[in-house]
């Protein structure tokens, strides 16, 4: 039986973002078209090319979750982007959330991880999350959104949430380094390079923790192709889908 359709609130359009208007910041960080809402139920839109909400109401996590994102607590937002060809897209969550890693850095108080194959971490807790849909004509991807929320204040419902520095202001992150950082990860081809994956091993939030899923084991870190490498009783085991569950007080 189908579920249920549950209406939602309709996207009410705003003129301003902290102050700022669409054509400024669009100005700013040098993109073509920036939209404003002050409340969506979600900004992983269908057009467009920078998203920003003041307000998520029911917005897409990973295997069909919702996030919903309460007003002026964090940064909501979509960058779509147009890729050359496919050969990034397998590493691309990875790629773009090491990018957002290293850019929030400067708004956090202790180093920026990542956990595979979409979270970002700070001292232990979630602090950020990033969706990558994609888009395909024929054997060639037409287009690909990058969502990404960033929490400035933690969620008080929420267990093992994080925030970045308390005063932080929004427009000081996405105006930063913020979306030129996601731009250029995902404008790059290929694997991870040698330097990505030191830099990710860096950061790596799970490895050397035991992970119940998607296998049991020890994690190992990330390949260059993206997959989660995981040393079971069986072997090394290597996964490029499903989700990473660590074991508590691993």
């Amino acid at each position: 039986m189908a579920a249920e359709a549950t209406a939602r609130p309709p996207a009410r359009v705003t003129d301003r973002y902290d102050g700022e208007t669409a054509a400024s910041i669009a100005a700013r960080l040098g993109l073509p078209a920036v939209h404003l809402y002050a409340s969506i139920s979600s900004t992983m839109a269908p057009a467009g090319t920078l998203i920003i909400a003041d307000e998520q109401t029911a917005g897409r996590g990973r295997q069909g979750g919702t996030w919903r994102s309460a007003p002026a607590r964090g940064i909501w937002l979509t960058l779509l982007e147009r890729p050359a060809d496919a050969t990034g897209l397998d590493v691309l969550s990875l790629r773009v959330g090491l990018a957002a890693a290293c850019a929030l850095d400067a708004f956090a108080d202790a180093l920026v991880q990542v956990k595979w194959p979409n979270d970002l971490f700070v001292a232990g807790g979630k602090v950020a999350g990033l969706l990558v849909e994609a888009r395909w004509h024929g054997a060639r991807p037409d287009w690909v959104a990058l969502g990404l929320g960033v929490n400035l204040r933690a969620p008080a419902d929420i267990p093992g949430a994080a925030a970045l520095r308390e005063g932080t202001a929004r427009l000081d992150v996405l105006l930063g380094p913020l979306v030129p950082a996601i731009r250029g990860a995902a404008a790059r081809r290929g694997p991870l390079d040698t330097h990505e994956l030191t830099d990710y091993a860096a950061r790596d939030y799970a490895r050397g923790r035991r992970c119940m899923t998607p296998a049991r084991g020890v994690v190992d870190g990330v390949t260059a192709t993206g997959e989660l490498a995981v040393r079971t009783a069986g072997g090394m085991e290597y996964h490029r889908g499903g989700s990473l569950l660590l074991e508590e007080g691993a």
